[in-house]
């Protein structure tokens, strides 16, 4: 389990085979000069370039390849092609523009977004006036995805001890971050340096000039949050109607990254077991949500001890059945699921745990991995020094994770371990986005949102210069689809005519 994951709702997850959970920021500066950066020289080839579209397998999508810069520091040094996808706008009504979405990550596949879920799963409304286009970040599934191992050793990796209790299985975890990242370097050295979010908010810059828009309207979620507060400090006079759903706080360190999000994933847990003990035949117990976290800590334990079978060549152990809990953390919708999975496990069978993790990393059950768990971590190491640099600083930090979360607290700060091995030094640092210029841009947070903390919306919304706080009133990750009239109505109207929701508009 890395706790620096793929952020997506839970409902699109199902919808495009499954994937979860955080990830990290970005470093740059923040460009706030309201007026229209002047494109350089050296860019213009690439902002001139011609998109040729053609049916790409799927019906209703046209898909291109857009040529980049490798590095922009050194256009002209080498390109990396990306991928584009597009469904046009439907009618009836004027069309207003290209709606570019992107489902988080970082390391989500925003082309498998668009084509499985955003663009049958928008509001009829909205699809209609927009043409909706995605782009598949550097790195990415087809934009010259980052690689790092195979599937076996992805299978071993997953199952390392992260809840190390000797010096020696802190070696082993040490070793597995060691091994994950040489992996990455062997097959995908050309690339690591140049997968930051700034640059992928550049190629977003030239997609939204490619596509003939002077605006660009963007609908992110949980990580594509902070890809979109990152392109509006770059560019604020280029921002249309943004929409940032499950926000990110880019003025963090990666150390209160992870312990905010270890808190969160408590708040969320607190909520599950809240539920769960009302419940007749609760397999955390039905007397206290103390209580159930008490037994799920005695289930991890006995799994640490003894994985159980799960009718696969994999037996459940502690690291699988922790991924596992967290990724149905994400949408209340998935709570069934965990008590069934839980009731089963207690009984000698993880199979349902272990098809939550699979969700989790995106593995086919053919054992193959999706590269999701790659580009996450080339992302994540790139954007911000580690939080952690050796084990010694995670030993020390215990304390304050365990607080965070008496459940998880332990397994998200030695996973926060995992940068520390990383052969490419970062590019990134915390720092704020004001945005100066930039149009109306709306925050959405979710008050128990476990991935992105209701409290990082509230931080965002408050340095953009033009930030709106929507607030969606309960659980799960991210808000917009997600069931709530209130919080869809304020976004579609905003996305159809421009007007944003009142700074502070509360939803349930």
């Amino acid at each position: 389990m890395d706790s620096r994951r793929p952020l997506r709702t839970f409902a699109a997850a199902l919808c495009t085979a499954g994937l979860l959970v955080s990830g990290c920021s970005s470093g740059g500066s923040d460009s706030s000069s309201p007026s229209a950066p002047v494109t350089p020289a050296a860019l213009r080839p690439y902002y001139a370039q011609q998109l040729n579209w053609r049916d790409c397998g799927v019906e209703g999508f046209q898909c291109a390849t857009m040529k980049a810069p490798l590095d922009y520091a050194k256009p002209g040094g080498g390109d990396i092609d990306l991928a584009v996808s597009r469904a046009a706008a439907t009618g009836p009504g004027e069309r207003i523009g290209s709606l570019l979405v992107n489902p988080g990550g970082p390391g989500g596949s925003a082309i498998g977004y668009l084509q499985n879920y955003a663009a049958v799963g928008y509001p009829a409304q909205v699809r209609a006036r927009y043409d909706m286009v995605a782009i598949d970040p550097r790195g990415v599934a087809r934009s010259e995805p980052v690689e790092c191992l195979d599937g076996p050793q992805m299978d071993a990796y997953t199952q390392v001890d992260q809840t190390p209790d000797d010096a020696a299985e802190v070696d082993r975890l040490g070793n597995a971050f060691q091994q994950f990242a040489s992996g990455c370097e062997r097959h995908s050295a050309r690339i690591l340096p140049h997968v930051s979010t700034v640059e992928t908010a550049r190629d977003m810059d030239m997609l939204r000039a490619l596509l003939g828009d002077e605006k660009l309207h963007y609908v992110g979620a949980s990580y594509g949050t902070y890809l979109g507060a990152t392109y509006a400090g770059l560019f604020p006079a280029r921002v249309g109607r943004m929409v940032l759903d499950g926000a990110m706080d880019p003025s963090l360190p990666a150390f209160d990254v992870n312990r905010d999000q270890t808190a969160g994933f408590e708040t969320a847990f607190q909520s599950f077991a809240a539920d769960c003990v009302k419940r007749s035949g609760c397999p955390l117990g039905t007397t206290s949500t103390a209580d159930a976290a008490t037994r799920l800590k005695g289930l991890f334990a006995a799994l640490d001890a003894r994985p159980v079978p799960t009718g696969d060549s994999r037996e459940l152990t502690e690291s699988l059945a922790t991924t596992g809990v967290i990724a149905a953390m994400y949408d209340e919708s998935a709570w069934p699921q965990l008590r069934d999975a839980l009731t089963h496990t207690a009984k000698g069978d993880g199979s349902g745990l272990l098809s939550l993790s699979d969700s989790y990393y995106e593995r086919e059950p053919n054992g193959t991995y999706a590269n999701l768990m790659f580009a996450n971590a080339a992302v994540n190491c790139l954007d911000l020094p580690p939080a952690f640099t050796d084990a010694r600083a995670v030993t020390r930090a215990l304390p304050d994770f365990e607080k965070a979360s008496p459940v998880f607290g332990r397994a998200f700060a030695w996973a926060a371990l995992n940068c520390a091995h990383w052969p490419v030094r970062s590019t990134g640092a915390p720092h704020r986005i004001e945005a100066e210029g930039a149009a109306p841009i709306v925050v959405v947070g979710t008050t128990r949102d476990p991935a992105t903390p209701y409290k990082w919306a509230e931080s965002l919304a408050g340095q953009l210069s033009s930030g709106r706080l929507l607030t969606y009133r309960g659980d799960g990750h991210t808000a917009y689809g997600r069931g709530s009239d209130c919080i869809d109505t304020a976004i579609n109207t905003y996305l159809l005519d421009g007007t944003p929701p009142d700074d502070g508009t509360q939803c349930s």
